[in-house]
């Protein structure tokens, strides 16, 4: 994955500060933002490979993120690994019907979250 571009908007810190360090140890740059607000202007500027969203910011919602980040022709075939602390069956399917590529409840494990991000990467899920 050495030199791809990740941006992550996650407002826990020590997860953000987790992945950050993650993935920058596989040579990825990680852009990361702890609120949604600008969140399309960030991914419009930055063009990452992958986007990782939380569902549950603050401010707005991964879910409308995803939503408006679709509804942008430039960014709606852009890969995002939809990340949540609620894992139930329901969030998993909002964030599919929204436009998720792939999905990671947290607690997760450092080789999934890898995985996941890997794969959507190459441009697979």
């Amino acid at each position: 994955m050495r030199g791809k571009h990740i941006v992550l908007i996650e407002d826990e810190p020590n997860i953000a500060e987790a992945i950050s360090f993650i993935l920058s140890r596989e040579g990825v740059r990680v852009t990361h933002s702890a609120s949604g607000a600008g969140a399309l202007a960030l991914l419009q500027t930055a063009h990452p490979d992958v986007l990782v969203l939380d569902l549950m910011l603050p401010d707005r919602s991964g879910l409308e993120i995803l939503a408006e980040l679709r509804a942008v022709p430039a960014l709606a075939a852009l890969p995002v690994l939809m990340l949540t602390a609620r894992g139930q069956h329901r969030d998993r399917e909002a964030a599919e019907r929204a436009g998720a590529s792939a999905f990671l409840a947290k607690p997760f494990a450092n080789a999934d979250l890898l995985a996941a991000v890997r794969g959507l990467a190459r441009g697979g899920a």
